[in-house]
């Protein structure tokens, strides 16, 4: 599924740009969003898991999008309160969006096509 493939690359950039923030923040606000972002996959692959019960399946998949919005907000706590590389948060932050959506559009598939 695409939103997997696209959750599970962002979680992994998103761990790598977690261990660029401050020292201080490695447990903190660096553990939370490799948290979120991992959820995420976490989330679909537990759904899909359960694929054979509708309501289960999508109801992980809204604990995805539920997950992903709360990565958006950690990026955007990071960008407002540390230096790193705007560029690159703004980038993320682009991407989670996306995924938001995506994930919005197949949580209706699943609503109203899956069997």
């Amino acid at each position: 599924m695409e939103i997997y493939t696209l959750s599970y690359d962002l979680a992994i950039k998103i761990h790598q740009m977690s261990l660029k923030l401050p020292k201080y923040e490695t447990y903190e606000e660096g553990s939370q969003i490799r948290k979120s972002s991992k959820g995420i996959t976490s989330c679909i692959v537990e759904g899909y898991g359960r694929k054979k019960y509708k309501a289960d399946f999508i109801k992980f998949l809204v604990y995805a999008h539920a997950s992903c919005d709360e990565t958006i907000l950690d990026l955007n706590f990071i960008n407002d309160t540390h230096e790193l590389d705007k560029r690159e948060i703004k980038n993320y932050l682009d991407a989670y969006n996306e995924l938001g959506s995506k994930i919005n559009s197949f949580i209706k598939y699943v609503e109203n096509k899956w069997k």
